[in-house]
């Protein structure tokens, strides 16, 4: 069976879907996008030689007859209604993050898929498909360093637009580990508490750079999060797991060692694509070989909400600098 998409939303990340859905993934054919500009989305597909339909509007493009899934790329504060109009039509929905901008959007999109009766969402939280973690998480769960005690992460950018403000922080940067080290440690947090540090010449008015997110889980667990988004010198995850009897440490992305110059050197990324880049492809591959299935898996509407309940949080410490206790109720049967 080859399954039909339509993409809603064809900036960077939804044009970058659409090409490796046409020309490195298999089982799938992009036949629909919508995008706010029509020329956008026009040039997304035109650009790839792909015939598919542009609509002008999303709400036709997910109830179209030939649509069998939908892509949801589109601005964060779009999610949840385009995810809620695909459920309603009965439709696989894959959706890039935030599954939606506050909890209680999140929370919505869990009760409409529970009232639905079947699992319709992935959202797209790439790093669970990642080798590196894949590996550290084997690591883990293997036992080989005892339990974990504590764990020191870092998510560094070069640099971020100026529209980039304090919250996004957490909303658009912190998100990830949010979803990801609750997955490693199959742990939920309990509270948060966000520290500033002395400040980057490198920002600007709207935006306090670096910061430190301080979490603690139901276990015990003592995460800090190091977000700091004009480092300057790339693209940088670290993910280190202090155990009771070891310390396992995410892997650098590969990369060829350079004797030159009179110097030892290996490169470091510049772009959150390239790291991630098969990470993005396996996860795709996997949804659409999950729709071709009938059953859907992945990162789910209750990952989505659960970190948005955590991040919420997180927001609010940013404003109080106090610990703030994240309660989260008990995760469904449905999605158990």
């Amino acid at each position: 069976m080859t399954v039909n998409l339509g993409v809603i939303g064809t900036g960077a990340i939804g044009t970058d879907h659409i090409r490796r859905c046409h020309l490195a993934l298999s089982g799938a054919r992009v036949v629909a996008v919508n995008d706010i500009n029509a020329e956008q989305a026009r040039k997304a597909v035109a650009g790839l030689g792909i015939d598919a339909e542009v609509y002008a509007n999303a709400q036709d493009l997910i109830d179209a007859e030939n649509v069998h899934a939908i892509l949801v790329t589109s601005w964060g504060p779009s999610h949840e209604e385009l995810v809620l109009a695909a459920i309603a039509a009965g439709k696989p929905v894959f959706c890039e993050k935030p599954l939606a901008v506050t909890a209680a959007g999140c929370l919505r999109i869990v009760e409409a898929e529970q009232a639905h009766g079947k699992r319709l969402v992935q959202v797209g939280y790439m790093r669970e498909y990642d080798q590196g973690y894949l590996a550290l998480k084997a690591v883990i769960d293997s036992g080989q360093i005892g339990e974990p005690l504590m764990l020191h992460c870092a998510h560094r950018n070069p640099t971020v637009p100026q529209a980039y403000g304090t919250s996004m922080a957490i909303t658009d940067t912190l998100i990830h580990e949010l979803d990801v080290l609750r997955w490693l440690l199959d742990d939920d947090f309990v509270s948060a508490q966000v520290i500033f540090p002395r400040t980057t010449r490198h920002t600007h008015s709207q935006l306090r750079d670096p910061q430190i997110v301080l979490l603690e889980t139901v276990k015990g667990v003592r995460i800090d999060v190091e977000v700091f988004v004009n480092c300057r010198y790339g693209y940088d995850i670290q993910c280190q797991v202090v155990g009771e009897e070891g310390i396992a440490s995410l892997p650098e992305p590969s990369s060829v060692q350079l004797r030159s110059g009179a110097k030892l050197s290996t490169e470091i990324l510049m772009d959150w694509k390239d790291r991630f880049i098969q990470a993005y492809d396996v996860e795709l591959q996997a949804f659409i070989g999950s729709v071709s299935s009938g059953q859907i898996g992945g990162p789910s509407a209750w990952n989505g909400y659960a970190a948005a309940v955590a991040a919420d949080a997180c927001m609010q410490a940013q404003e109080s600098g106090e610990i703030v206790p994240i309660k989260m109720p008990e995760r469904p049967a449905f999605y158990a």
